[in-house]
């Protein structure tokens, strides 16, 4: 199983930006999909997830209208689109995917991660 982060770049604040996460080695249509984000100094939080038919989404209160998360199962790739980005999203963003069919906000029940993409948002 692989996951293949990538998107992150140095933004302004208000900025948008979208990360895309490839997986392969796993049946992409069956996995709820997770993104985190672990900034400097604190540990990871989870950000957002969607199911495996992309019928269901759930996001942080502090991304929610801000972010939408979307997946593309004939490219097997997870999208993080980032609208109004702010300084407070500066952070490593994780993909994560997870094969049981409800989505979770607890890193712990994802079993493959993603090497992480840095997004550094300036103000």
């Amino acid at each position: 199983v692989q996951l293949q982060a990538s998107g992150g770049g140095l933004v302004q604040a208000g900025a948008s930006r979208r990360l895309s996460c490839l997986a392969s080695g796993i049946d992409f249509s069956t996995y709820v999909m997770g993104w985190f984000r672990q900034a400097p100094g604190k540990e990871r939080e989870f950000v957002s997830a969607i199911n495996w038919n992309g019928g269901t989404t759930y996001y942080a209160d502090s991304v929610k209208g801000r972010f939408t998360i979307s997946s593309d199962s004939a490219e097997n790739t997870v999208y993080l689109q980032m609208n109004s980005l702010k300084p407070e999203d500066t952070a490593v963003y994780y993909c994560a995917a997870d094969p049981s069919l409800r989505l979770s906000v607890i890193e712990t029940t994802y079993p493959y991660w993603g090497q992480g993409t840095l997004v550094t948002v300036s103000s």
